[in-house]
């Protein structure tokens, strides 16, 4: 077999077998197969896409290329969760404790981040002495005990994936559809879960600007997941605005306590009502969406959820203290209002600058070497469709620097106020099963 036959084969829209794909897999892995000719096969991809048959071979040969996580000895079937990310999405949490204590097991692992403010892993880190790297042993028993844990990601979990991406980041081919389905979908199958829920966002914040680029990766996603044998379904919501209030690493975290006490943002509270119904179906503890949220909503009504997340930052090393004590949460050291210019209603929270806003106060990384403040970031005193009287303020930045000039202008020009009333958008657009 040849690299140069596989290129050229994709290229004039043919149909790569399971072997040819295996081949190029496993090749560009080893090294055996250049940058050059892996590049040309990705344009290829890019511009010929490729069938669901295609799509599923090349996120197993992926999955293949390394580690597998075997959950087998975890009780009950896995079910797992994966957003494609955004500002102030703080869902992991709270979402994992609610559906934990309905029962199901929740075996989580998850990156860190890099853009507006960090990836889960970094937000626990606020969490004083918890420790995002345990024993597969302890993994599992955690799992068994209190039906949740969350870990950073294995180091050889789906090197082709990672050698892939690396390459397409540079040849202007991460915007293809197969490519980014079959890399996300390697990631999660790799991870050992049973059944797997999506949550693709779409809007000014979300990698999919468009709520039918969004239905695309979806239902590519979802087909994946179903055509290898687990149970995947993914909803579609919205990003033009940042998710509920807080941006920044221990502010996410004092939200995803208030949501388990009833008290968060109602834009988070829903998405994880939205989101743990399904995974509460999946994994076989409702026979309906209805019963599985009057199951969740029970849990954090009667503070089981917020009892498990305690249990949960306590088994990993972390002060349990903080769920009754936010104060513990690494403080910024200067607290400021921005004050509305005019009164009106906020028409547009453009999420990527804000995003962008909290990441110079040091919130999110601009490069990998780049070192988090988990204290600072920007608390959203109003959402689109509010009202604001001039002076009030519209958002409380957290800072470890003085000067924020900066900082306040990013914010002013990307906080939009109209004289006309503005309806919220949507958080929940679409729900694809197949």
């Amino acid at each position: 077999m040849r690299m140069v036959d596989i290129i050229e084969k994709k290229r004039d829209g043919g149909v790569l077998t399971s072997a040819e794909i295996t081949f190029f897999v496993e090749g560009y892995t080893n090294g055996s197969i250049p940058d050059y000719q892996a590049s040309a096969l990705l344009m290829a991809i890019y511009f010929q896409d490729m069938t669901d048959e295609e799509r599923a071979n090349l996120t197993m040969a992926m999955v293949n290329s390394g580690d597998k996580i075997d959950l087998s000895a975890i009780e009950g079937v896995k079910v797992d969760k994966h957003s494609t990310g955004g500002v102030g999405d703080t869902t992991t949490l709270p979402l994992a404790a609610m559906v934990a204590a309905v029962g199901v097991p929740v075996a989580k692992m998850s990156g860190r981040g890099l853009g507006h403010t960090g990836g889960t892993i970094d937000k626990l880190e606020a969490i004083e002495g918890f420790h995002v790297e345990i024993t597969t042993e302890d993994f599992v028993q955690q799992v068994n005990e209190i039906k949740m844990a969350v870990v950073g990601q294995s180091g050889n979990l789906t090197p082709a994936d990672k050698k892939i991406y690396a390459l397409r980041d540079v040849t202007g081919t991460v915007s293809s559809i197969p490519l980014i389905a079959s890399s996300i979908m390697s990631k999660k199958i790799a991870s050992g879960a049973d059944a797997i829920v999506l949550d693709v966002k779409t809007g000014d914040g979300a990698f999919m600007k468009t709520e039918e680029d969004a239905k695309q990766l979806a239902q590519a996603m979802v087909k994946i997941g179903n055509d290898v044998g687990r149970k995947t379904m993914a909803i579609i919501s919205d990003m033009s605005q940042p998710l509920g209030l807080a941006i920044g690493n221990a502010l996410e975290i004092k939200e995803a306590i208030d949501t388990l006490q009833g008290k968060g943002p109602k834009d988070l509270e829903e998405l994880c009502y939205t989101l743990g119904s399904q995974m509460v179906v999946l994994g076989g503890h409702a026979a309906s969406l209805q019963e599985a949220r009057q199951q969740l909503e029970t849990v954090v009504m009667n503070g089981q959820a917020l009892e498990v997340l305690k249990q949960f930052i306590i088994a990993q090393g972390g002060n349990g203290e903080v769920v009754e004590h936010q104060d513990l949460l690494p403080q910024a050291q200067y607290i400021t209002a921005l004050p509305a210019k005019k009164s009106g209603y906020i028409a547009k929270l453009e999420a990527d600058d804000i995003g962008t806003a909290a990441m110079l106060l040091g919130a999110g990384r601009a490069t990998k070497e780049s070192e988090i403040d988990l204290a600072v970031g920007l608390m959203l005193n109003k959402k689109v469709g509010d009202y604001v009287e001039e002076g009030e303020s519209l958002v409380t930045i957290h800072a470890n620097q003085q000067d924020i000039a900066q900082v306040e202008q990013k914010l002013y020009d990307h906080i939009i106020i109209s004289d006309a009333k503005v309806e919220a958008p949507s958080l929940i657009r679409a729900i694809i099963m197949t």
